[in-house]
């Protein structure tokens, strides 16, 4: 069983009189990756930044392995934390940049250096003990400040956007570097981001923010398939959301046509939203499908195409590895599975804790 190391019991933070969180519960397991998601402003940083020491909440309680730590200093505390700037030191070079923090705590020199070949050989950059950081590419830089801070034995690696300053495919090499360091280490991250792709490929469980508030915490599947609002539907992918009427159990009627679906428990004749992925709306022939509608626009995305077809008043964006061109007349299908009913205007509520 999971055992929880991080609890932030009903944390409020106010800068003057603007409150950037608003009662938040949230648990974190020991050896879990954890991110925090959401677009700037929601209040994930303010909250790493609480976990790490740099902010004291305003109103609630702080708690590492069921004792709260809110009166001790950042040092004091068993996490490091790797921020989006390196924040490494220009005159010194890679292996003193990671024997940093050992020399401060005044450990022997032939310990000191059999740890900083183990983060490099870690973070595969052996040989570069004697280089100038000034030397390294970005990517190199990110892999020296989390070898710097893994040095330390932190029980809590806290990353700040860490790969945000990288290009596209550096990035991706490093969601994956990273996942595999924190499994290989078995330590407990808390990673925050505002990218979507980056959250779902690392995370053992996502924490989607908005508003200072946490609309819904779980694992990456269950937040992709099953979002507890539109909000959230909208942020973690792409999505069709439309408005409908569940006339009732397994049967929503949307776009003008009725359709079976697997919700229920929403009451009949009840306003609810609907989401649809592109990838789950099946282009077909007019006679074949429950929507007809007209192609506006085709997209090559690589892997697929995407589409805007215009349907029943609305522009359904769908991904498809087929290709229908602009003005051709189609049919859309959408099975019973590919159908998400949510209650209408659902807010995030104020206190979520993560579920086993």
């Amino acid at each position: 069983m999971a055992k929880r190391l991080i609890d932030l019991v009903n944390v409020t933070k106010k800068f003057n009189d603007v409150t950037v969180l608003h009662n938040i519960s949230l648990y974190i397991n020991k050896n879990e990756f954890l991110t925090l998601l959401g677009p700037s402003g929601c209040g994930k940083t303010t909250t790493l930044r609480i976990i790490a020491g740099f902010e004291y909440p305003t109103k609630g309680d702080l708690l590492f392995d069921g004792e709260s730590i809110l009166n001790l200093p950042p040092y004091k505390r068993r996490v490091n934390t790797v921020f989006q700037r390196y924040a490494l030191f220009p005159h010194l070079n890679v292996a003193d940049n990671i024997a940093f923090g050992l020399r401060i705590k005044k450990m022997r020199e032939n310990v000191i250096k059999e740890k900083v070949e183990g983060m490099l050989k870690l973070v595969n950059l052996k040989g570069f003990e004697k280089r100038p950081v000034s030397s390294l590419s970005g990517g190199q830089q990110q892999r020296i400040a989390i070898a710097r801070a893994l040095v330390n034995e932190p029980e809590v690696l806290l990353l700040d956007e860490p790969l945000g300053a990288l290009d596209l495919k550096l990035r991706k090499e490093m969601q994956i570097e990273l996942k595999n360091m924190q499994q290989k280490l078995g330590i407990t991250f808390v990673y925050v981001t505002h990218d979507q792709e980056e959250a779902l490929t690392m995370s053992d469980t996502i924490a989607v923010m908005n508003n200072g508030v946490i609309g819904q915490i779980g694992a990456p599947e269950d937040i992709y398939n099953e979002p507890k609002n539109a909000f959230i539907a909208d942020f973690i992918g792409e999505s069709n959301i439309i408005e409908g009427i569940m006339r009732e159990d397994y049967l929503a009627e949307f776009a003008g046509a009725k359709f079976k679906c697997v919700d229920a428990g929403f009451g009949q004749m009840s306003g609810v939203d609907v989401v649809i992925r592109p990838e789950d709306i099946k282009i077909t022939n007019e006679s074949e499908g429950q929507l007809k509608g007209t192609v506006l626009n085709t997209t090559f995305k690589g892997v697929h195409y995407e589409m805007l077809v215009q349907a029943a008043g609305f522009v359904w964006k769908i991904h498809s590895t087929k290709m229908s061109k602009p003005g051709e007349n189609v049919g859309l299908f959408i099975g019973p599975d590919e159908i998400h009913i949510m209650k209408k205007d659902a807010k995030p509520e104020g206190e979520v804790l993560n579920e086993e």
